[in-house]
């Protein structure tokens, strides 16, 4: 399993259209073979920093999600709503493995 993280930096005064966006991949990306973790606004801090993060089973089965986004009509419009309004300024993309696995159990908290 990998995770896919993509860091995105947004216009600050088009959050509302990243959110936007956001709430149409909730929907495009399940349905295409994604398991979506979520995409993140900025709320503290940064005002131009959002992330999105999804698990996929491998670089191949994304190479087969993406096939099937961009076929998708949510996710073409998404992609011309993207385009159309600009709000992206730059988009990384990162996958990631687990590396922590598995999880020591909690024997004892953490002193104070």
């Amino acid at each position: 399993m990998l995770t896919c993280c993509i860091r995105y930096e947004i216009d600050p005064y088009k959050r509302e259209q990243f959110e936007r966006y956001a709430r149409a991949w909730g929907q495009a990306i399940p349905r295409c073979g994604a398991d979506l973790i979520g995409y993140f606004a900025p709320h503290e801090g940064s005002a131009t920093t959002a992330y999105a993060l999804y698990n996929i089973d491998s670089l191949a089965a994304y190479e087969s999600y993406r096939a099937r986004l961009a076929a998708d009509p949510l996710g073409r419009e998404n992609y011309a709503f993207a385009r159309a309004e600009r709000f992206i300024q730059r988009e990384d993309r990162i996958f990631l493995k687990l590396a922590s696995a598995p999880h020591a159990p909690l024997v004892q908290p953490c002193s104070q």
